[in-house]
């Protein structure tokens, strides 16, 4: 993988977990001044839009990581990091499918299980990369 190649996927993933954590905060954990409002925070609609804004962005970096990180370290059977590396190319498509049916969903039930399981699948996600860079980097593990 290119050094570009790398920042994207980490500028991009940071800025889609911040997003997400701050996003998270405000909705979830914030008591709002109006009891009528479903805004928390004044800039709760800011912090939403950025995250739907960069998470694409992550895919795609995500693309081309399938195809320059993942798919040779599974072809040449690398063991170094790899329970950490498939953790975090197991959550990733549900990562991706639950954030998109978020913004197709009407159903306020089905709305919000696919929400808390986006959380969930997100959490673990961007715990797994930096597992995955801290134990990758430890032990020899190439570039991640």
């Amino acid at each position: 993988m290119t050094a570009l190649e790398r920042w994207l996927f980490w500028i991009t993933g940071a800025g889609t977990t911040v997003t997400g954590l701050v996003y998270f905060w405000m909705k979830y954990l914030m008591d709002g001044s109006d009891p009528y409002s479903a805004v928390h925070h004044p800039w709760q609609p800011l912090v939403l839009k950025l995250h739907i804004l960069v998470a694409p962005l992550l895919v795609f970096a995500l693309g081309m990581f399938t195809v320059r990180h993942l798919a040779p370290q599974l072809a040449l059977r690398v063991a170094v990091a790899r329970r950490s590396g498939l953790t975090t190319a197991l959550v990733a498509g549900p990562m991706v499918v639950t954030g998109y049916l978020i913004q197709v969903l009407t159903d306020e039930r089905w709305l919000r299980g696919v929400a808390w399981g986006h959380i969930g699948v997100g959490v673990v996600f961007a715990a797994a990369v930096v597992v995955h860079r801290i134990v990758g980097r430890g032990n020899g593990g190439g570039d991640c």
